[in-house]
């Protein structure tokens, strides 16, 4: 989904409901920035800016503004709430409240999508359906039914006209953030178009309902020898691009829970098995749940712990758990120039100038931390801490440890309110442990030096041939080299408007001396006070443009 492919109508049909943003925006007080960046022309009405918020409530300030402008800009706001690498703590802890509060819609619509994306209709397709749904959120609700055969089923049916309202607000997404780059020059921490494309291929995944049935599976799979878990079965016959059905799971969400109801040994044996779970995931499969959130944990009659919710789901290579545990390796020796290796190993980037600040950064963790042993540990602040460190520093970090790290500090909610005092790194322990052992094993060392060698063999056979193209397009004078201006498209913008502004002053000018000329020198045809009038319109012309570019001065604020 390419911002380039937005046609000029769609664009300037943007151009309202760009002027509708801004407008809630200053409502919301952000008019300071629109000041600061001179972006009074995207605003109907040219309001003057209301005093920028308080530092503790401009992020309370932003999530209000996203969630009156609608589900595609909250979902937009729960990916910011995941980059504390470029958002500052104060917004990502208020954009992590973020919830989709969205009125069901009927289920004579739900009837209607159901028929279209499965072909029959609702009667022949399930032996009884509720009419209510028992879970609606902005992209889609549940139904409770039961399916031929008598299993009872969940029902997920996507939102009508969710993919068109989303292609529509990503465009506009784009579109503002082109405005963005262009008239900030770079100010901003974050690339605007590189997160609307972050975004855009996250919304994607979300609304296609067979990736998520997907995704279950594979979940299924991983666990179907675990007796503590239920993974519920994708009816695959009942399902499409905007259904999903499943078995219906009958439970008790853990949003739903009272701790203080229940045993102390039932509550640490559900946050043992959750975290184990999770780690199992993570550390043996490489294929994780993205968002554990109370919502999508069941405690089941039986006391296993059913899983619903597979929309977001994060992958780990081989390689990246290598890193972790080389960094994990790092942080136990307190060896600097381990953890920085890792670090980059794993992709994380950081400016040069900032080596001192991670080290100094690094050093506190470690002395703050030093001599405790896992169990004296308080996991939930060592997380914070860390990632404290890591966002301080600008970090550039990969999207999938960035889904990693959301779903970990919400995993240490869910296991705090069930246990507190409950630590995360030891139950994490013996999956570590066995990590570490199958990367020493022979097989592993064995399957390491087979794919390395593998590559050595694959480079120098492509050698030649890549080394004989080279010196062929340079004996033909074919070879070309590319580079790339960076930081220009600031001063590129600024010097079209004064070329613009340039070439009208001058046609403005050139006007008004022709106009002068005939009305004092023309002597035929009709003349009013002693002037000919045939020079009158060119007055009035140039008059026309020189009051639309004082009008475009003024506007811009620079004189």
């Amino acid at each position: 989904m390419s911002h380039h492919r937005s046609s000029l109508i769609t664009r300037v049909r943007n151009l309202e409901r760009i002027g509708h943003v801004s407008e809630l925006a200053i409502r919301h007080g952000f008019g300071y920035f629109f000041e600061r960046h001179n972006l009074w022309d995207l605003v109907p009405g040219r309001r003057r800016p209301a005093l920028p918020p308080a530092s503790g409530q401009r992020g309370r300030h932003l999530r209000e503004l996203l969630e009156e402008l609608g589900p595609t800009y909250v979902k937009f706001g729960q990916l910011l709430s995941t980059r504390p690498d470029l958002v500052p703590a104060d917004i990502v802890l208020e954009l992590v409240k973020l919830q989709d509060s969205v009125q069901p819609f009927p289920f004579e619509i739900a009837r209607e999508v159901i028929e279209s994306d499965l072909g029959l209709t609702l009667e022949r397709l399930f032996v009884s359906f509720d009419t209510q749904p028992i879970a609606a959120a902005s992209i889609g609700q549940v139904y409770r039914a039961v399916a031929p055969g008598g299993m009872e089923i969940a029902v997920k049916v996507q939102r009508p006209g969710m993919r068109e309202q989303i292609d529509r607000d990503v465009h506009l997404f784009y579109q503002l953030a082109d405005i963005l780059v262009r008239r900030t020059g770079g100010e901003l921490l974050a690339n605007p178009v590189q997160l609307v494309d972050e975004f855009a291929q996250a919304i994607k995944r979300e609304v296609d309902y067979r990736l998520e049935g997907r995704n279950a599976e594979r979940f299924a799979a991983g666990l179907s020898r675990d007796e503590e878990v239920s993974v519920p079965r994708v009816m695959w016959p009942l399902s499409g691009k905007r259904v999903l059905t499943t078995e219906y799971l009958e439970g008790v969400p853990f949003s739903s829970l009272d701790p203080e109801a229940m045993s102390p040994s039932d509550r640490e044996r559900l946050a043992c098995t959750v975290t184990r779970l999770w780690f199992k995931m993570v550390l043996r499969d490489g294929y994780f749940h993205g968002d554990p959130h109370p919502a999508n944990l069941l405690r089941l009659p039986d006391g296993r712990v059913g899983l619903v919710d597979f929309g977001s789901a994060g992958v780990l290579s081989v390689d990246d758990l290598e890193g972790g545990v080389r960094l994990f390796d790092g942080i136990a020796q307190r060896d600097l120039g381990e953890v920085r290796r890792s670090l980059k190993h794993l992709g994380l980037r950081w400016r040069p100038e900032s080596d001192e600040e991670l080290r100094d950064g690094l050093e506190e963790l470690f002395t703050r931390y030093y001599g405790l042993t896992l169990e004296q540990v308080d996991s939930g602040e060592l997380l914070r801490d860390m990632f404290r460190t890591l966002s301080g520093l600008r970090m550039r970090v990969p999207a999938r440890f960035l889904l990693l790290e959301r779903a970990l500090m919400t995993l240490e909610g869910v296991v705090a309110f069930l246990y507190p005092g409950f630590n995360l790194f030891e139950a994490a322990r013996p999956y570590a442990r066995d990590l570490v052992l199958n990367r020493a094993s022979p097989e592993a060392l064995v399957g390491k030096a087979t794919r390395a060698i593998r590559e050595v063999a694959e480079t120098v056979e492509e050698l030649p041939g890549q080394l004989r193209r080279i010196l062929e397009q340079t004996s033909a004078g074919e070879l070309r080299i590319r580079f790339q201006h960076t930081g220009l498209e600031d001063l590129i913008h600024h010097l079209d408007l004064v070329t613009n502004r340039l070439v009208v002053a001058v046609i403005t000018a050139a006007l008004a001396l022709a106009s002068a000329v005939i009305v004092t020198f023309v002597d035929k045809g009709p003349h009013l006070l002693g002037l000919s009038i045939w020079g009158i319109p060119g007055f009035v012309v140039a008059l026309f443009f020189g009051v639309w570019l004082l009008w475009a001065i003024f506007r811009s604020g620079r004189l």
